[in-house]
């Protein structure tokens, strides 16, 4: 497998984003494989993945915003924070909040807001994944960390759950929008404290990975339905697609330049250290490049096309 691509996986539940790698590597018969932002086992939708050159974007790509649809139980908090995980505390009547009360509650977490990593996540301190510690009972101070919600909002009553009458807690659907880093699990539970009562999320949905969107995956099963079919190339996207930042047009000239890790001179309006993707008129994607405001030259940080590879031909 030799294209340079990115593709939109829909990741079921109950794999891992490290399963979703290591099965398209096999179904594509590549190693170069790497994805750019994780997803836990329970949840299910975009991860981004990146096939053999493409991989070098994977820096770019992890810290774009993220969409979700979420179901936030009330009534019960985990020590997960989602369905996986023990209960944690006794199970409260939520049959009296209201819609509104939700709605009320969300305005307290638009913008910029601290959230305390959980001790179920992958975040290293001095290390060690939390994780690891959570799995031998050990719980140790973390840091708040800030990030920010863009969107937040309760889903149209229609679509919301129905409640069940024989049980106490209750489900409310919100979609948000939020800064990569951000926590939905704590931010459930954050919700239900604000409340005044146990939270935690019973699903989740990635439905946007920066211009990666839900409506552009395919399933790992249609993936290996493509390559044994005999398509040439998987149904992804291209690199320059992927990437959101300013797109530049280079000459024929200025494309040796950028294949010897060369710069090229241009004037603008552009801010000291601005990124853009340098493209030929194709489109297809030659170098990411950054802004020296001083002498006005775009410098390549990441070049994927080196000097003296056929433009035609991927390595």
């Amino acid at each position: 497998m030799k294209t340079d691509t990115v593709l939109i996986i829909d990741k079921p539940e109950g794999l891992t984003s490290h399963d979703v790698v290591s099965r398209v590597r096999k179904i594509l018969k590549t190693r170069r494989v790497g994805h750019s932002g994780t997803l836990d086992p329970f949840a299910t939708g975009v991860l981004v993945v990146c096939v053999n050159r493409a991989t070098r974007l994977v820096q770019f790509l992890t810290g774009e915003n993220k969409e979700y649809l979420a179901t936030m139980r009330l009534g019960v908090a985990t020590d997960t924070g989602d369905l996986t995980g023990t209960p944690i505390s006794e199970t409260t009547d939520a049959g009296s909040i209201t819609a509104e009360s939700i709605r009320e509650a969300l305005t307290h977490f638009r913008g910029r807001i601290n959230q305390i990593p959980p001790m179920y996540s992958a975040k290293k301190i001095r290390g060690v994944k939390l994780y690891e510690l959570a799995r031998k009972g050990i719980e140790i101070e973390r840091e708040p960390i800030e990030v920010e919600i863009s969107e937040l909002e309760l889903c149209d009553s229609r679509h919301q759950p129905p409640v069940v009458p024989d049980r106490m807690t209750r489900d409310f659907n919100f979609r948000v929008v939020c800064s990569s880093g951000t926590y939905i699990r704590t931010l459930a539970e954050d919700i239900g404290k604000h409340l005044g009562i146990g939270a935690h999320l019973s699903a989740l949905r990635r439905t946007r990975s920066g211009r990666c969107h839900i409506d552009q995956a395919m399933t790992l099963e249609e993936l290996g339905e493509i390559v044994a079919g005999g398509e040439s190339e998987p149904n992804g996207i291209s690199m320059s697609e992927a990437l959101d930042m300013e797109e530049i047009i280079i000459s024929d000239f200025e494309r040796g330049l950028i294949s010897n890790g060369r710069s090229i001179s241009r004037t603008g309006s552009w801010r000291q250290s601005a990124r853009a993707k340098l493209c030929d008129e194709h489109h297809k994607l030659l170098a990411i490049a950054r802004f020296n405001a001083e002498s006005s030259i775009w410098k390549p940080d990441v070049v994927l096309e080196s000097a003296g590879q056929d433009a035609g031909q991927d390595d």
